[in-house]
């Protein structure tokens, strides 16, 4: 039975410096939709395993096995009181994606990604330590935050579309279930539906789930994908550690980068940090709005604290199972799901620590299970490209409420215009110089 909260408290934690620990069916509740939701939503992490082998070239044993062990990190920002649900920097994979093919694939390549992500992991550690990570998100301009976060949607979303985008593969499949996921997600009417009728309020409940159900139906209707097929035998995969040492960790023939390779990653590594701060932003704005309707829980958002979670699961990381698509401090697109279960109050979700970290150990558990893993593999293109299109959605959303002025306005579209056509250093440089020219002085016009 989980430990009891009093009225406008935080949940229940045991205290470890910055950190708040909370284990699952002692410091909250074990959420069933939640659960469910993670069964099908698992098939998004799994999607990590065509890049690692296309851009990697390792087995498809050993990109499962990274998988694994990166749905186990995943746990520990619910574990040590960071509440989000976490995923991967995934606006940053087609920077990364051209970068690394710069290099020919084997050792080279493999060196270049454990430098990049020991030093992404690097700044996320100086900036959790320092305190610098709060001071920055309190301290930006709401121009250049709204340009992140809006540049960071427009990326999400442009990906699914472009020449060899997901949806011009799966145009079916992912169109109507990105249609889904917004009505079920963001819908006012559905939102009215929800109060008045009991099958809308259920199905409510579960997030995107249906969405995945439906393209699960509609990829194999439709010819753009194989019907999944449940095979039993084995229950859960144990990674192959000796395997992933072999083809890629440094502690295997890779071995670790030499100065030159880790000079050479710096510009990106940047970069990629620069990308991941819109999801300060916007986790710290999806908290915010569930605090609002649920006073009944204080809930401690602590950039610092969501830095050094994600500094731990890129330095492990880098070291046992090197990721292309980095280890960021949030899924969006789940973290608003979650959000908006939140919202409904007490009775919906206890705390938000019970949706997220069920949500995760749950991924977790359903990436390493054989049966579940080879159910959802078919639609695993289809599941990635409805969480980038949801996630587009909430990252223009906030950006949207985070601009108070004309010229938080104007600032933010060249960001982001900038930002998707020229990346997120070109993004950031051009907004600072523009708030210089435009926006300095005002605040002392307004007093």
């Amino acid at each position: 039975m989980a430990m009891k909260r009093e009225y406008g408290q935080e949940q229940p934690y045991i205290p470890a410096g910055i950190f708040k620990i909370r284990l699952p069916f002692i410091h909250y509740r074990w959420e069933i939709s939640e659960c469910l939701q993670a069964i099908f939503m698992c098939a998004t992490c799994l999607g990590a395993i065509p890049t690692l082998q296309s851009v990697m070239g390792v087995s498809y044993d050993v990109a499962w096995s990274m998988v694994i062990i990166n749905g186990f990190f995943y746990s520990i920002h619910a574990l040590l009181g960071d509440p989000v649900v976490p995923g991967w920097i995934t606006p940053s994979i087609p920077l990364t994606t051209a970068f690394l093919t710069m290099y020919e694939e084997g050792a080279v390549r493999n060196q270049h990604l454990i430098a990049l992500q020991l030093e992404v992991g690097l700044i996320f550690l100086i900036m959790g330590i320092t305190g610098l990570a709060q001071k920055v998100i309190d301290w930006i301009p709401a121009s250049l935050k709204a340009g992140i976060l809006l540049g960071a949607g427009i990326a999400a979303i442009a990906g699914e579309f472009v020449e060899g985008g997901r949806f011009n593969l799966y145009p079916i499949t992912v169109g109507v279930g990105a249609l889904v996921s917004y009505f079920l997600l963001f819908s006012a009417l559905f939102k009215k539906w929800m109060f008045r009728h009991k099958w809308a309020k259920f199905l409510g409940n579960f997030g995107m789930l249906p969405a995945i159900l439906i393209a699960v139906a509609i990829g194999p209707l439709s010819g753009e994908l194989p019907a999944p097929i449940l095979e039993l035998g084995s229950v859960f995969k144990i990674p192959n550690f000796a395997a992933i040492i072999e083809e890629i960790s440094p502690l295997g023939p890779t071995g670790w980068p030499g100065i030159s390779t880790y000079v050479a990653c710096l510009p990106t590594a940047f970069s990629i940090y620069i990308i991941a701060f819109g999801d300060f932003v916007s986790a710290k704005a999806l908290i915010e709005e569930g605090g609002e309707a649920r006073p009944d829980e204080k809930v401690d958002f602590n950039a610092n604290r969501s830095n050094l979670c994600s500094a731990i699961r890129n330095l492990v990381q880098c070291v046992i199972a090197p990721y292309v698509n980095m280890c960021g401090p949030l899924w969006a697109a789940v973290t608003a799901s979650v959000a908006e279960r939140y919202k409904k109050g007490r009775e919906e979700m206890d705390s938000i620590f019970s949706g997220v970290g069920t949500f995760r150990w749950m991924t977790f558990i359903c990436v390493a299970c054989v049966p579940i893993a080879n159910f959802v593999q078919p639609i695993l293109p289809a599941a990635l490209s409805l969480t980038l299109l949801v996630q587009g959605y909430v990252c223009g959303r906030i950006a949207v409420d985070e601009m108070k002025t004309d010229e938080d306005k104007g600032i933010a579209c060249v960001v982001a215009t900038i930002l998707y056509l020229k990346g997120s250093a070109w993004g950031l440089a051009v907004g600072i110089i523009l708030y210089i020219l435009v926006c300095l002085g005002g605040e002392e016009k307004k007093k």
